[in-house]
């Protein structure tokens, strides 16, 4: 482990001199050390796990989804434009005739989510079946972003949406909207 070698010193024409020390640490337990509690602490910390959202997807035969065309209840459809810059607007019913006029909003706790509450709320007050909520389309636009996608999913989870639907065609009336025209 460690030494410390002396020399015999006698010094010349027999004067005494003190004696010169050298020291030489032997560092091999340390370093095994380490590496024991590196290796322990590796081992007993858990690591982070991907976060994942379940989402259902329909079937790949494109035949039968493009000839089918889905009809759906007016009064109980959201609509949801992503746009560029964070933008979101939103609109009940059809853009054509809307309930609710489309509307700018914003991401979040204090902006879509106490909208999603109280519209789920007047769905189920107006078909009286918690079976028959609300639907929400999602439309990202092409110049939206990525992160934008996730909240608005993470607010469909947090307010307890059962219906949704992430759709990539807009209409012209759409397209104007988000481009603020």
């Amino acid at each position: 482990m460690a030494e410390l070698n002396t020399g015999d010193g006698g010094g010349k024409d027999g004067k005494v001199r003190s004696k010169k020390l050298s020291s030489k640490v032997d560092l091999t337990a340390m370093v095994d050390l380490a590496f024991l509690l590196i290796t322990f602490f590796m081992l007993t910390t858990t690591l982070s796990k991907p976060q994942s959202m379940s989402l259902a997807l329909p079937d790949k035969d494109d035949n039968e989804i493009n000839n089918k065309e889905v009809k759906v209840d007016e009064n109980r459809t959201m609509t949801l434009l992503l746009g560029e810059n964070g933008k979101l607007v939103y609109y009940m019913g059809l853009i054509t005739n809307p309930l609710i006029a489309p509307k700018d909003i914003a991401y979040g706790k204090n902006g879509i989510r106490p909208e999603l509450i109280a519209r789920k709320k007047s769905v189920l007050e107006y078909t009286g079946n918690p079976e028959k909520g609300i639907i929400v389309i999602i439309k990202p636009s092409k110049k939206s972003k990525y992160k934008n996608l996730i909240d608005i999913l993470d607010e469909m989870a947090i307010t307890d949406v059962k219906t949704y639907a992430i759709v990539n065609d807009f209409l012209p009336e759409e397209t104007k909207l988000l481009e603020g025209k």
